[in-house]
């Protein structure tokens, strides 16, 4: 009796557990891609809903689909060998939902994954997603200002009539926004893990105002050059967010941040906060993991580390622009190493968008609590920050950073700027340039290729600076140039090099250069 007992526990496990997988082929889907299999993945997940939940599973083949709606305890598990190939098919997108679009809230197209207030949701397996963009992208590259408007975006007039607007509506009037391919939107509990993702019409994985995102040994390939604002992973306004071992190649950004775009943003006031990225690689992208420039609603508590940027555009960028608002800060970047590098490793630019001067309001960004470390970079400019002259960068470290560049390191607009142990090797101009900033402490800055024509350190207009323990290569003939009327209180301080290093501009007044 007890082996009986025993056995028809055990059975009744098994049964238990084969009835939390649905399999779609036992719903109708074709597994050649000879019809559409929306209706049965569909059926699939209603099935697994009425049960509590379950796993809605693709066996190896080709699937074509429509959008794929996910609810509460909802995992789709794409198995390896299954690929899910989305319908380029606009009108299958119908009708629209709940949406956000850089950082504006709208009603659009469905996303080709979507969920809407769920819990427990997870899109894992070692098979493929393909987004079939290469339609999206046409309609919307050609597409004239002034043209007929098209159904879609007669559709999308109705729908958002009364959304507030970013300071720039143009992008919201023109009425076609590409959906999205992974968009879940309030939900808590998210997992991405293990698929291959290519061909996004717009953003890859996008949450919005999510709790607890795990993206994890996910692969993220989009053309470089002809999908536009195809980035990676891009979790907006969300919580305690994790991304590891990750591989991506896209057409726009590989990693982004961000909180929401000008009054939108500020109105939902949703931070992104208490993020992890770690032990990823990326290849072709703008930027390897980048913060804004939809920030309104804050971007708190982030750590980048172990990463790998080989071919992006820029690498750690933060960007914003007058009229965003919000606050990014508590940023910590370490252990990373860049190579072929276009533009810039380290950006934080306040003039994202030229803009006048205003008063200080909730219009105002700042940049503040940013540090950097063990990074090894080789690219076409070191660094380059850039604050406002109301609001200037602030809080800022480098610590043990090497730099291989054309250019060096530019720094305007800022306060309280610390760079301990950092090398510059510029084939152009100063290794390093601070504008119209003060409160700079500078320990240990070297370069071990001058250039016999250009100072190492350029100090314009600059005001508190601690320059000490320097040791110039012997093959440097000016290591230190003081100009700017507005300069004071420079103080040189342990450092092994002589008079001969210094230039000072005739306008600059002696005593404002102590040396201890």
């Amino acid at each position: 009796m007890k082996y009986l007992i025993c056995f028809l526990t055990f059975f009744s496990f098994l049964t238990a557990k084969s009835q939390q997988y649905f399999d779609v082929t036992k719903f109708g889907a074709k597994r050649d891609s000879s019809a559409k299999a929306t209706s049965a993945i569909k059926k699939a997940i209603d099935a697994a809903v009425k049960v509590g939940g379950g796993t809605i599973y693709f066996p190896a083949g080709k699937y074509l689909t429509g959008p794929i709606h996910l609810k509460s305890n909802i995992t789709i598990f794409i198995d390896a060998g299954a690929e899910l190939h989305f319908s380029d098919d606009f009108d299958d997108y119908l009708p629209m939902v709940e949406s956000r679009y850089e950082g504006v809230d709208v009603a659009s197209f469905s996303p080709l994954f979507y969920a809407y207030k769920a819990e427990n949701i997870a899109i894992i397996g070692r098979g493929l997603i393909d987004g079939h963009g290469e339609k999206w992208w046409h309609f919307v590259e050609g597409y004239k200002e002034g043209q007929p408007r098209s159904k879609w975006q007669q559709i999308f007039d109705q729908h958002n009539k009364d959304i507030l607007l970013p300071d720039d509506p143009r992008q919201m009037k023109r009425g076609f926004l590409r959906p999205p391919l992974i968009q879940p939107m309030y939900c808590k509990n998210v997992l991405i893990q293990g698929v291959t993702i290519k061909n996004s019409p717009f953003w890859t994985v996008n949450p919005e105002f999510c709790d607890n995102v795990t993206v994890h040994a996910v692969t993220i390939i989009n053309p470089q050059r002809l999908a536009p604002n195809t980035d990676g992973i891009n979790p907006e306004s969300c919580s305690n967010v994790r991304i590891s071992d990750c591989f991506i190649s896209v057409g726009d950004d590989c990693i982004t941040i961000k909180s929401g775009k000008d009054l939108p943003g500020r109105t939902k006031a949703k931070p992104a906060e208490n993020y992890t990225i770690t032990n990823c690689t990326m290849l072709s992208g703008h930027g390897g993991v980048v913060i804004g420039s939809e920030m309104s609603g804050d971007v708190k508590k982030i750590t980048i580390s172990n990463c790998v940027f080989d071919g992006t555009d820029r690498g750690i960028r933060l960007k914003t622009v007058r009229g965003r608002g919000g606050v990014v800060e508590d940023i910590r970047v370490d252990n990373i190493v860049m190579k072929n590098i276009r533009d810039q490793a380290i950006v934080m630019d306040m003039e994202y968008a030229k803009s006048n001067p205003e008063p200080v309001s909730e219009r105002t960004p700042q940049f503040r609590n940013i540090r950097l470390s063990n990074i090894t970079a080789y690219t076409n400019e070191a660094m380059y920050i850039n604050g406002i002259e109301e609001m200037p960068v602030s809080e800022i470290s480098l610590h043990d950073v090497v730099f291989e560049a054309q250019r060096g390191i530019t720094i305007k607009n800022a306060n309280d700027v610390q760079l301990h142990n950092v090398r510059v090797n510029t084939s152009v101009g100063s290794s390093l340039k601070v504008d119209q900033s003060s409160r700079i402490l500078i320990n240990g800055f070297e370069t071990a290729k001058p250039l016999q024509d250009k100072s190492v350190i350029v100090l314009n207009n600059t005001k508190q600076v601690l320059l000490e323990n320097a040791w110039p290569f012997p093959e440097t003939k000016k290591y230190l140039e003081i100009t700017g009327d507005q300069t004071k209180d420079i103080h040189l301080k342990n450092n092994l090099f002589e008079d001969e290093l210094i230039l000072v501009g005739k306008e600059v007044h002696t005593q404002e250069i102590k040396r201890n």
